[in-house]
């Protein structure tokens, strides 16, 4: 696995609902990708890895919500979530530029 804590992903399972591990290679793949779409999107990247970062959590998590098995009928609420929180951290010089 990357650079993804057990925790982290026991954390992101938790927000999808799901207790078992099974899907926890998904889960990986989607963290991977929230924070490839993150940096994309002009966070740097020790901000866009963080596990710590209240913001960062929440929009990683909102990602893998929205994005999160097939039949998932709330997946366009939490994409748009998920699109807005992106947009408020790349206004943010705090996620944006290197200190």
């Amino acid at each position: 696995m990357a650079n993804i804590s057990q925790q982290f992903i026991y954390d992101a399972r938790r927000y999808v609902r799901i207790k078992h591990n099974a899907s926890d290679d998904e889960i990986v793949d989607l963290i991977e990708a929230a924070r490839a779409d993150l940096k994309l999107g002009g966070i740097i990247a020790s901000k866009a890895e963080s596990e710590s970062d209240a913001l960062i959590r929440r929009a990683v998590f909102l990602y893998v919500k929205g994005e999160f098995g097939l039949d998932n009928s709330e997946a366009e609420k939490y994409q748009n979530s998920y699109q807005m929180l992106k947009k408020h951290l790349q206004l943010s010089d705090e996620y944006t530029k290197e200190a």
